[in-house]
């Protein structure tokens, strides 16, 4: 009997090591994308990985290969190691058969084809007169402590010369003790969402952030993947792409029956789909439809590339009105093939900031993770609400929930983390004082330092240009902690080389917070570029110089009264009326013959209307004033300014009408193509301290070196300063912008590759006497290459003119500047 049971043992322990799992994934070599359903032979039998590469096959001879085919990919031969558990298989594409089109069968492609035909009749949006229900929403930021490793590592880092450095790295040790305790952040809010034929309006009812007293608005308005899964365009990170189930994303998308399941006791196919071209897009899902209605009943996205994005829908059937009604929504985002961290929040807030020595190894451990569950659903009934295009609404009353109104909400008990979150990062907050840090950075980021009851205007402290040499100014204007109804600002400046005083001043009223309405009255007595195109709605952002002015020579003195109205009465514009009396006098040689006069100052009144319009951004209103919480494009601004014939003085009559459109096309890579139409039209008599220049921005020397100076964000880099003016005019600008490339220590620059063109003409020249220039009926481009940032913000630009408007001798069409980008890390 004895002989017997060690027989058995010996023949189970046989068939123990001469069989075993091994478990595997499939990815592709160039991406790290996995590829799903990849066909897996092994000893005459044949397996396929799942939707996310992963496979486990049993394996008997180590001998036998394991043979891994997919189409566009050569075919990968793998042999096993003894006792290796998991495999990892990168296959190669064969780009003569990646590039083509990968089909989808005929019967899916009937499927997706009914999705898509009928669903104006299974989306709620469309099937339901009006509908509305409440929303729970939790964003967290944490990571898994049993994934960080608790070892202190010695590093080598060498430093600029290229000596070596050892230190201790106990960047991970640090991590894991403090996300053991707590998370890194996290927030919540409650939210109800409406619908009726004026459209979709979300009211936040509660919300509360950790370490801030008041939430940080732009979370609110915060939406990393779209509500719907039937419009024809899904939002994921701020990004616009093609949605699957959409007569075009239909031809982007390959499909695959892969199962018949059943959601919730319905029959659903189960359809994954991916990129027809894999280096297309890099959107990948399951899709479960209804047998029946050709529904969406749950649904499972990933995205991989700067960030890795996990998106969960799953829905519930209403049976009465016979439609799939959202359930839930979870969403997980980690960092992806990107280098850099990832910003999270569009980096508002900072969730190191307690973690000293936190390096970017110990951050790739972390994740977000967003969870939303509607409740109290209603469905046709009466929804009222207003000013639709508004799409979020923050009343004064969802910031100051007690903490009992919360705990309606905690139905994860086993969160033991959750609490000691808000309570660690409220004091921390309270520590460090990130909330007035954050508030600071935004003032700052838009040129301003508060002290007290003033904000200081750091744009006027100094300034450099040919005409007034260095100029010291001081300026600010009244902040909310003096008053929020009104306001003062005002500057006083000297010019070293001119030697004279400039000064302005501009008290302010508000007629009405909520749409941001004010009336102003200001005087100044400054100088002013001539030809400059200015668009008054457009937000002038903080920049500690300006690069044009530096080198320009041709200024008028500019006394100005005016008095105007602001608002933003409009939805999704900034409106500005005005009208303003000003005495203008040329500060060189110029001399303007016009009405059988000649004019060597001159007096202009005129009325000015100018709107900047976002129509496809989207809009908050909270208690302080109204946000654009996505910035969506185009971007159009608009301008027309008239003079007032014998009015006060004013020696012209004349019209102007500007035009801007700026389209800007981020890409999930992290690149982006923008492009800046502009034109402008002065018509009458105007003269030329009024007309366009064209932001040129080269000096007129004979030597590249001795034209080498700062570049401008969208100035032409080529032309020469007064070289060309125009009475009519129009530009094109494009630009594209790759991603960062690492090229050695601390040298990270950002390549754009830019082309811009102008044309145009002017009529009634021979009234400008004593000014040589040139008009652009021919006329002219430009092309060139920027490396922004290398290092500390600044950068090089080459840029080379060409075409028409070239000059004869090849080094005059080439400009070599630097650039700089201020980063303030807001």
């Amino acid at each position: 009997m004895r002989k017997l049971w060690i027989l058995l043992f010996i023949l189970c322990c046989n068939i123990v090591f001469s069989q075993k799992m091994m478990q595997g994934q499939v990815l592709d070599y160039d991406s790290g994308v996995p590829i799903a359903f990849a066909k897996i032979s092994y000893n005459n039998k044949t397996i396929l990985s799942n939707w996310e590469g992963k496979f486990s096959i049993e394996i008997q001879d180590n001998k036998q290969p394991i043979l891994f085919s997919y189409p566009g990919y050569f075919d990968k031969t793998y042999y096993q190691t003894l006792g290796q558990k998991t495999i990892l298989i990168k296959m190669i594409a064969n780009q003569k058969k990646k590039s083509q089109e990968i089909f989808t069968e005929t019967k899916v492609d009937a499927i997706i084809k009914k999705v898509i035909d009928t669903k104006f009749s299974n989306q709620p949006e469309k099937a339901f007169s009006a509908f509305e229900y409440k929303n729970y929403e939790h964003l967290l930021v944490t990571a898994n402590p049993d994934s960080i490793s608790s070892k202190i590592d010695t590093i080598e880092k060498r430093t600029f010369f290229g000596k070596k450095q050892v230190k201790l790295d106990s960047s991970n040790y640090k991590f894991k003790k403090f996300v053991e305790k707590q998370h890194l952040y996290q927030t919540e809010k409650v939210n109800l969402i409406q619908h009726n034929n004026k459209g979709t309006k979300e009211t936040v009812i509660a919300s509360r952030m950790a370490g801030f007293k008041k939430p940080l608005y732009e979370y609110l308005g915060l939406n990393l993947v779209s509500y719907s899964l039937y419009d024809t365009k899904l939002d994921i990170l701020g990004v616009s792409i093609h949605n699957p189930i959409s007569y075009y994303g239909r031809k982007l998308y390959v499909f695959k029956i892969i199962d018949t399941v059943k959601v919730n006791g319905r029959n659903a196919y189960q359809i994954y789909f991916q990129p027809k071209k894999q280096s297309s897009n890099r959107l990948h899902g399951l899709l479960y439809i209804d047998y029946e209605n050709n529904a969406i009943c749950k649904a499972y996205f990933r995205i991989y590339g700067i960030a890795t994005i996990n998106a969960l829908y799953t829905f519930n059937y209403l049976k009465a009105q016979k439609i799939w009604f959202a359930e839930k929504r979870k969403i997980t985002v980690v960092k992806g093939t990107n280098s850099e961290d990832l910003n999270i929040l569009g980096n508002i807030v900072k969730f190191n900031s307690g973690l000293e020595g936190l390096n970017a190894n110990a951050s790739d451990h972390s994740y977000l993770k967003l969870e939303s569950s509607p409740f109290d659903i209603k469905i046709n009934q009466l929804v009222v609400f207003k000013n639709p295009k508004i799409i979020i609404e923050v009343p004064k009353t969802s910031m100051s929930k007690p903490d009992s109104y919360w705990s309606t909400f905690q139905k994860d008990s086993i969160d033991i983390r959750k609490i000691p979150t808000y309570t660690s990062l409220d004091s921390l907050s309270e520590a460090e004082k990130i909330e007035h840090k954050i508030i600071l950075g935004r003032k700052i980021y838009n040129g301003y330092f508060p002290v007290n009851y003033v904000d200081l205007d750091l744009k006027t402290i100094v300034k450099y240009n040919n005409h007034e040499g260095f100029r010291l100014g001081f300026g600010g204007v009244t902040n909310d902690k003096l008053s929020d109804n009104y306001k003062i600002s005002g500057y006083v400046a000297y010019g070293f080389k001119d030697e004279k005083l400039k000064y302005g001043i501009n008290p302010s009223y508000l007629l009405s917070k909520e749409t941001n309405t004010w009336i102003n009255a200001s005087y100044s007595d400054d100088v002013k570029e001539i030809g400059q195109i200015q668009f008054i709605t457009e937000s002038k952002r903080f920049k500690i110089y300006d690069p044009r002015p530096i080198n320009i020579s041709t200024f008028y003195n500019n006394k100005v009264f005016s008095a105007f109205i602001e608002s933003n009465y409009l939805t999704k514009t900034n409106a500005y009326f005005g009208i303003s009396r000003s005495a203008i006098t040329p500060l060189f040689d110029y001399t303007f013959v016009a009405n059988n006069k000649v004019y060597s100052n001159f007096n202009v009144t005129a009325i000015q209307f100018a709107l900047q319009w976002n129509p496809f951004s989207a809009y908050m209103q909270t208690p302080s004033g109204r946000l654009e919480i996505e910035k969506k494009y185009p971007k159009i601004s608009f301008q027309f300014t008239k003079s007032i014939p014998n009015v006060i003085g004013n020696d012209f009559d004349f019209s102007k009408i500007d035009l801007r459109i700026f389209h800007d096309i981020p890409y999930l890579s992290g690149q982006n193509t923008s492009f800046i139409l502009e034109g402008g039209m002065a018509l009458g008599t105007l003269p030329l301290t009024h007309l366009y220049s064209i932001a040129p921005n080269n000096l007129n020397k004979d030597s590249m070196l001795k034209r080498i100076t700062f570049a401008g964000k969208n100035s032409f880099e080529t032309m020469y300063f007064n070289e060309f003016f125009s009475s009519k005019y129009i530009t094109l600008q494009a630009r594209h912008t790759f991603n960062k490339v690492k090229l050695g220590y601390k040298i990270n620059p950002l390549f754009s590759v830019v082309t811009r063109m102008a044309l145009g003409t002017m009529t009634k020249s021979e009234q400008h006497v004593g000014f040589e220039y040139k008009t652009l009926e021919k006329g002219f481009i430009e092309s060139g290459v920027e490396a922004n940032q290398i290092f500390k913000g600044f950068g090089i630009t080459l840029f080379y003119r060409y075409g028409p408007s070239g000059l004869p001798k090849f080094e005059d069409n080439l400009s070599l500047k630097i650039s700089y980008v201020l980063d303030l890390g807001f």
